[in-house]
């Protein structure tokens, strides 16, 4: 009654979780939300008992205006960034078609390729955790349909510039979508770094696709927005899920988007706290909210980190530690230093 090949599909691996310790495994956000998204949110509560506006309208307008979106681009909201990857995969490919994306990068791509029958294509880091763009140009066939980019990269943190990127769609078939995964945008200073929202209107089969879970704080209300030519965003709406976003996630999404520049000078202390963490460890310096130490027993790390009361990601290709706060990057490198690193 099953498809035999779900066996193949690799399961997805949350952060570990321990309520009595410094949870660095997930890349959230330290800080609770804004005290007027939880007002929001509250209120929204009270209405529960009824559906929520299925085509987040009014979310859906203050993100145009956020992004400012011309006439012939949109934009749709779903249940975080990973919902619209999935949605844009089942939009695009057919069994037996190519999904490409680097590696190591976000797990969910390969798994969002079996669901749909396709073949997952990944295509290793370069050593520096830049993505390899020669080689996955290489790796294009007439079965790929979708190309996954990550800017800054997951978990490496490294960004792909705009003149790697100009350079890469020229290589690009005009049929072959790209969509650039920005879910850790915020945190990015690098300056040569490619945007969504400038790419979009010079190349026709790129989508943005960004996140509330990560520099908003709420990961838990889970809603994520992509943007793009409003062919591929009527793409992705004709495939999701119906009431998908709650009327919770949208209210907490909408009054957070009012006060983002509130919310984002939080992520100045981020920014200052992962440099000094990456020197402190020898990790990559990364343009997200973790930073990435490739080549290394991970779970021998994971493992006496957490003997000292401290959770953080090991993958088989490094460790990745989130950094949120001066204190908590404070309670991280103790811990660091007493597991005799």
């Amino acid at each position: 009654m099953i498809r035999d090949d779900l066996t193949d599909i690799p399961a997805y691996v949350p952060g570990k979780r321990n309520d009595d310790a410094l949870k660095l495994s997930s890349n959230e956000a330290a800080g609770a939300p804004l005290p007027s998204a939880v007002d929001a949110m509250t209120e929204a509560a009270r209405g529960i008992n009824r559906y929520p506006d299925m085509g987040a309208v009014a979310l859906k307008v203050a993100l145009t205006e956020h992004l400012g979106l011309s006439t012939g681009y949109k934009v749709t909201v779903g249940t975080g960034s990973s919902a619209l990857c999935q949605q844009l995969v089942t939009a695009t490919t057919r069994p037996g078609e190519e999904v490409l994306f680097p590696w190591r990068s976000f797990e969910a791509y390969p798994i969002f390729a079996h669901v749909v029958g396709a073949t997952p294509v990944p295509v290793p880091l370069l050593s520096d955790g830049r993505h390899d763009l020669d080689a996955m140009v290489d790796a294009v066939t007439d079965r790929t349909r979708i190309i996954f980019l990550c800017s800054p990269n997951n978990p490496s943190g490294q960004v792909i510039t705009d003149d790697e990127f100009a350079d890469f769609m020229s290589r690009v078939p005009a049929d072959v979508i790209v969509a650039l995964d920005e879910a850790y945008f915020e945190f990015n200073r690098d300056e040569s770094a490619v945007v969504g929202t400038e790419v979009i209107t010079a190349y026709p089969n790129v989508i943005g696709l960004r996140t509330f879970s990560k520099a908003y704080g709420l990961a838990g209300a889970r809603v994520g927005y992509a943007f793009g030519p409003e062919e591929l965003i009527d793409a992705l709406d004709k495939v999701a899920v119906p009431f998908s976003v709650s009327a919770i996630g949208q209210s907490g999404a909408l009054a957070s988007l009012a006060s983002a520049d509130e919310l984002l000078e939080r992520t100045d202390e981020t920014v200052s706290a992962r440099d000094r963490v990456a020197d402190t460890i020898g990790a990559l310096r990364s343009q997200a909210n973790f930073v990435w130490l490739p080549g290394v027993n991970a779970a021998d790390y994971a493992s006496r980190l957490a003997e000292q009361g401290v959770l953080v990601r090991a993958f088989p290709e490094g460790l990745r530690v989130t950094v949120t706060t001066e204190d908590e990057a404070d309670r991280f490198l103790a811990a660091w230093e007493k597991a005799g690193f």
